[in-house]
């Protein structure tokens, strides 16, 4: 079995995306997660070429440098630790980082700002800022609701913040709906 890196993918319809790929390509597969594909046997060097302009078509890269291979294992770090905010157990992000992938936090914070030009803390508002978006479009939830599951002090907190990268308020975003809205891989 050989595990591939793949860039890029944040959600459950990457997984799907990428799943379907296998399949047309005929590459025996384990397993899809994000970030990850188990594969069977090693690739040869045409099946892997043809996945990774496969890959690239659908926006994923496939990965090859440890160093990158890391940094995509720490973004995958803090999309799981955005879904496991609603837990009774709140872990601040770097120990959780920290215990998900066995490496001093600040390696992984140097690591990440030297790749990406952003550090991990920057990159993780993002990513919270538009979980708020999607909850907001959804309309399930009041605002209250949303800072409490997203694990902000305060709804004023979420509030500055939000207007603070967006722009809008919370309110002036739900009025304009999914116009203003980034796809999550985009960040």
């Amino acid at each position: 079995m050989q595990k591939l890196f793949i860039k890029n993918m944040v959600c459950p319809r990457c997984i799907s995306t990428v799943e379907g790929l296998l399949d047309k390509l005929k590459v025996p597969f384990t397993k899809v997660s994000l970030g990850e594909i188990e594969i069977e046997k090693e690739l040869s060097d045409k099946k892997r070429a043809e996945l990774s302009e496969g890959l690239k078509q659908q926006g994923f890269e496939l990965i090859d440098k440890r160093m990158t291979v890391l940094t995509e294992k720490i973004k995958k770090s803090v999309m799981l630790y955005l879904d496991q905010l609603a837990g009774a157990k709140r872990m601040n992000l770097s120990a959780f980082i920290t215990s998900e992938l066995n490496y001093e936090y600040t390696y992984l914070s140097n690591l990440f700002s030297s790749i990406e030009g952003r550090t991990i803390e920057q990159y993780y508002i993002l990513q919270r800022l538009e979980k708020v978006k999607e909850l907001i479009v959804y309309d399930q939830l009041s605002l209250t609701g949303i800072a409490d599951l997203l694990g902000y002090s305060s709804v004023h907190h979420l509030s500055s913040q939000f207007k603070k990268v967006t722009g809008l308020t919370p309110g002036h975003f739900k009025k304009i709906g999914l116009s203003k809205r980034k796809s999550i891989d985009s960040l």
